[in-house]
């Protein structure tokens, strides 16, 4: 017997200038209680966050004597570290179980965790599966995980030297994106969300990416421009896995992942010197002058794209990609992700993907020397990432 049936999702997506002062209240409301239940609340947050704002458990705290008609927080926050060390090592995963477990938490508890998109992802997969899914509130703290992870249903560490090889698909319960939460982001890491922004813009709309280039030096120096943009990323991503058919990435296609195939590999390469949204910019980069060498991108076209990364502050050089030989590794290995036959998403026009199954090496290479040539050949530009 063959049966084919839906499950009913709801993904909740709210975005809010003080999640902890004036709007609390979108918080409390994302945890529904009963007549019959209590539920059971605990907060973890990124250790990277908590240093970085000394007030943040006081203010959990206060939060949760507010509520306390409302639900029951278990313990004291729990504190994990940050960037990809909370994904690197298998045992801060086997200890985050093994505190779910004490606070008995169950299948109406509610984990919230604030973080970078490392620490959402390694809670998320925890909470993914104790008892099979606890119910998981995302308050993701970096530009990143706002404009794009923090908003998506995948859950994962990362083990044989390899990204996210460990994890699961878990529709959040709720994400909550707070402006507040980003004051204390370095400079870095604030320009690295908009990697995302940009890679979803040349996949979607082209005013989008049109928009992006017009105010891109405002969004680095954190003008108020960067909001909206924010916001569009990932109401974006939002549709794309509520409506794209496809959310849990059964096929084999992942428009999504465009410029991932090298920006992993990256990563990985430089023992993750370089920040995410620094390889996706690189990756981004790359296929999209691959995508003008091979596809009929219009080379004016791939041009704005590589001035944008530049206003943006993301495109810079790393030594990894001198070793092309190890870089075209990341090829067989997200084939191996996909489970099928290579499957990467290139440009033909702006707001114009197409999936392609073979990737011409000669082509590629010649697309990652090119993006180096150009970075080298504009100082103002490769000082800010000086490796």
């Amino acid at each position: 017997m063959d049966v084919d049936f839906n499950v009913a999702f709801r993904h909740r997506l709210r975005f809010t200038g003080d999640v902890l002062g004036a709007d609390s209240d979108v918080l409390a409301d994302l945890i529904e209680s009963s007549e019959s239940c209590t539920p059971r609340v605990q907060f973890w947050l990124d250790e990277h966050v908590a240093n970085a704002n000394p007030d943040l458990r006081q203010r959990l705290h206060a939060f949760a004597r507010r509520n306390t008609h409302r639900f029951q927080v278990v313990g004291n926050p729990q504190t994990v570290p940050g960037g990809e060390a909370v994904k690197n090592d298998v045992h801060v995963l086997e200890r985050m179980l093994k505190v779910l477990n004490e606070a008995d938490m169950d299948r109406r508890s509610y984990v919230v965790v604030i973080g970078g998109g490392a620490v959402l992802d390694a809670v998320g997969f925890a909470t993914a599966i104790a008892h099979r899914g606890l119910r998981l509130i995302r308050i993701p703290t970096t530009t990143l995980a706002q404009a794009d992870s923090g908003i998506g249903v995948k859950n994962a560490v990362n083990l044989f030297q390899k990204k996210n090889w460990l994890g699961a698909f878990a529709v959040p319960w709720g994400v909550i994106n707070d402006r507040q939460l980003l004051a204390t982001l370095s400079d870095r890491d604030f320009r690295c969300g908009f990697s995302e922004a940009v890679k979803v813009s040349l996949l979607k709309d082209a005013d989008f990416f049109a928009r992006i280039l017009r105010d891109a030096e405002s969004i680095a120096a954190r003008g108020t421009a960067c909001w909206p943009v924010i916001e569009e990323s990932a109401q974006w991503h939002l549709r794309h896995i509520t409506a794209g058919g496809d959310p849990f990435e059964m096929l084999e296609a992942r428009p999504l992942d465009y410029g991932h195939w090298s920006a992993h590999k990256l990563e990985a390469m430089s023992h993750f010197e370089l920040r995410h949204g620094e390889a996706v910019a690189i990756g981004v980069a790359v296929d999209t002058v691959y995508s003008s060498l091979v596809h009929g991108l219009p080379t004016a076209d791939a041009d704005r794209v590589l001035l944008t990364l530049e206003r943006l502050g993301l495109l810079c050089d790393h030594p990894t990609l001198r070793q092309t030989d190890e870089l075209f590794d990341g090829l067989e290995e997200f084939r191996q992700h996909l489970g099928g036959q290579l499957t990467i998403t290139m440009l033909a026009a702006i707001g114009h993907p197409i999936n392609v199954h073979e990737i011409n090496r000669d082509s590629m290479a010649k697309a990652i020397q090119m993006v180096v040539n150009r970075v080298q050949a504009r100082p103002d530009v490769a000082k800010i990432c000086n490796f």
